[in-house]
């Protein structure tokens, strides 16, 4: 999903969140609303590794050629397409955000929220544009393409 939905949505949720819960920092609404667009410097650190490139506009215009690649040809081709191994992007990350969060640093939970946030867009995105899911779990995206290599 592009980084200015993902921008749009963190806002509209952050300005909801305000409201039902005007006990929370605006310090904290910001952490969560961040956090829910840069989870995505996990596709910039895939396109350094895979085009020893560190141009971040060459990277975002990368991943926009690919999309329009991808969204062009059939949904029974597209659940073949590796779109590469992110990091922050799966159960596990959130997994550990939270116990951060619980036992070093409420901070964490921030930062919990706009990755689950940000997870779950890009999860419902897969669903509607490829009709699988690849961002569920790091741990699955790995032996998901592992089997599919070999």
């Amino acid at each position: 999903m592009h980084p200015k939905v993902h921008f749009i949505i963190g806002v509209l949720f952050i300005i909801i969140l305000h409201f039902i819960f005007p006990q929370i920092t605006f310090l904290s609404l910001l952490i969560i609303l961040f956090s829910s667009v840069l989870i995505d410097g996990d596709h910039y650190i895939y396109y350094i590794i895979k085009k020893r490139n560190f141009n971040l506009f060459k990277c975002y215009r990368w991943y926009q050629n690919h999309f329009h690649k991808t969204i062009n040809i059939p949904m029974s081709e597209r659940k073949k397409i590796y779109t590469g191994f992110y990091l922050f992007h799966g159960i596990e990350m959130l997994i550990i955000l939270f116990l951060l969060g619980t036992y070093v640093n409420q901070f964490f939970i921030f930062i919990f929220i706009g990755f689950s946030i940000h997870l779950f867009l890009d999860i419902v995105f897969e669903i509607y544009f490829k009709h699988t899911i690849d961002k569920i779990s790091i741990i699955y995206s790995y032996y998901r393409w592992k089997k599919l290599e070999g």
